[in-house]
């Protein structure tokens, strides 16, 4: 049995079981939790290295791809970190699912709004771009960015799915983050990369939004 448990260490020391840990950690499995299932396939590892592993890979380069999107649903969602609350930015490529970026800020209104659209445009190509927003404030910000958007409260739908998805996760462990803002940006950030890269997707036949937009 020890030499079964040493030969299946091995198997899984390398990339895979790093980038496996990462995945249960993005899909709402805390620290200890990401631990006690490696160690249940074998790997002996503190939740310490799992932390460093996670966010080792964070910073590997896994940003979304480039991306020139027809209609983007862009919005924002509360979260409440050490007590107080502060708000998520998204956007989200209708056709692909993708999702272009994110970004927490201290308040929500038309500035906070501006300066995500500014950052995407700093990302994408968005000339041919439409928004759809559910405020009008959302289309100041457009209009300072000459970007171009309107009202809808159909297909911009899918942005508040996608929070639903990402609040599922969040409810797992996490009624209140307690910890630093970039810490709780971060982990947005990886569960991002986990959407997007790993997560097959329903509407796609089961291929993930980087596979869309890349083939």
């Amino acid at each position: 049995m020890q030499r079964f448990r040493n030969t299946r260490n091995r198997r899984f020391l390398g990339t895979p079981v790093r980038a496996f840990a990462v995945q249960l950690h993005a899909t709402g499995y805390s620290l200890i939790e990401t631990k006690q299932i490696l160690q249940y396939l074998g790997v002996g590892r503190s939740h310490q290295a799992v932390w460093q592993w996670v966010h080792r890979l964070a910073d590997s380069g896994h940003n979304p791809p480039e991306a020139t999107p027809k209609r983007v649903a862009v919005d924002e969602t509360a979260v409440k970190i050490n007590g107080e609350w502060s708000w998520l930015y998204a956007a989200i490529d209708i056709e692909t699912k993708l999702i272009l970026d994110v970004e927490l800020f201290g308040r929500h209104g038309t500035d906070p709004a501006a300066a995500f659209l500014h950052r995407l445009s700093e990302k994408h190509d968005l000339s041919d771009t439409v928004f759809l927003v559910d405020g009008y404030g959302y289309q100041t910000a457009l209009s300072r960015l000459g970007l171009s958007g309107r009202l809808d409260y159909v297909e911009r739908n899918l942005i508040e799915k996608w929070f639903h998805t990402l609040k599922v996760r969040v409810d797992r462990f996490h009624n209140s983050w307690v910890g630093s803002h970039g810490s709780v940006r971060e982990w947005f950030i990886q569960f991002v990369q986990y959407y997007n890269f790993q997560r097959p997707h329903q509407a796609l036949d089961g291929r993930t939004p980087v596979e869309e937009v890349t083939n």
